[in-house]
């Protein structure tokens, strides 16, 4: 959804614009391409091999400031830059397509031999490997039905109780069999892979994906000029959920509940909604990447 996420920024030739999930540095290209030398892009990963990639990629823009950071710190970042206000933040959730492909990350669950690590930032210490090992049966539970939606957790869970008793969990692949062998026959879906859900929720408990969302897209509302925009891009319901509730509440203006004759909580909206359903994939993306299928973009502008 490259086209959509750039055309949804609106960008300003000599705007300041913050890529908070810089990546490869795709999207951050085609911003580049529409600022001029006096506009500033900020680039924003935690990821090392993302930070080596758009330093190299970009070493010939003056216009251009990488931080090896987590947008989460977004504030403090900026202000370090000696910026106060932005014209449009882009914000790409999830799991990056290098990070799915690079197998060593262990983020993919078509990784047989690849180790349990699943982190973003390498620098931290908390694993995928440590949580499957480690964190207690309740834990595990709570963590495959909150962030993988997984209704079969407690039999995987039990199951990966009773592998690592025996012997540690080291490989995706030993997951992927764990779970394969939870399932019941008749609920393994076609075209859904049985690991799926699972493998999302280790990845947002070993880097805290949805820890402090609401509290910084509620930072960077604060952060954006008139008529700036905030684009976000998610790839799963819980994300979603998030940032929909949070953009729908900074576009109301009374929040009072409904049997208050007159308005007296003071609440005024600071974003109106430049699209109120999400922007999904065209048809075409979808066959072209799976990986899209389940995007959903939603675009807030300042007041």
């Amino acid at each position: 959804m490259l086209q959509e996420c750039i055309e949804a920024l609106d960008i300003k030739s000599n705007g300041i614009y913050v890529d908070c999930t810089a990546g490869g540095g795709g999207h951050s290209q085609h911003i580049l391409q529409k600022l001029s030398p006096n506009g500033l892009l900020i680039d924003i990963d935690k990821d090392d091999d993302a930070i080596q990639t758009v330093r190299e990629k970009f070493k010939n823009y003056s216009n251009v400031k990488i931080v090896h950071s987590d947008f989460k710190q977004f504030e403090t970042i900026i202000q370090q830059l000696g910026v106060e206000k932005v014209d449009g933040v882009l914000i790409d959730l999830g799991v990056s397509s290098h990070q799915l492909d690079t197998r060593e990350r262990g983020f993919s669950y078509m990784a047989d031999e690849a180790p349990l690590d699943m982190r973003m930032n390498r620098q931290q210490t908390l694993t995928a490997f440590e949580v499957v090992n480690e964190y207690s049966k309740e834990d595990l539970i709570y963590i495959l039905r909150e962030y993988g939606e997984e209704k079969f957790a407690p039999m995987i869970v039990s199951n990966i109780i009773k592998a690592r008793e025996q012997s540690p969990i080291s490989t995706c692949g030993e997951l992927v069999q764990i779970i394969d062998r939870s399932i019941p026959f008749k609920a393994q879906k076609q075209g859904s892979h049985n690991a799926k859900k699972t493998f999302q929720a280790l990845r947002i408990e070993v880097n805290g994906e949805l820890n402090g969302l609401k509290e910084v897209l509620q930072t960077i509302i604060n952060h954006l000029n008139p008529d700036g925009r905030l684009v976000v891009l998610t790839f799963h319901s819980l994300e979603d959920r998030i940032v929909k509730h949070l953009f729908n509440f900074n576009a109301t203006d009374c929040i009072c509940d409904k049997s208050v004759p007159i308005c007296v909580c003071g609440h005024k909206a600071e974003i109106k909604l430049v699209n109120k359903k999400p922007i999904v994939a065209t048809q075409q993306e979808q066959k072209e990447n799976s990986r899209s299928i389940c995007a959903k973009l939603r675009v807030a502008q300042k007041l």
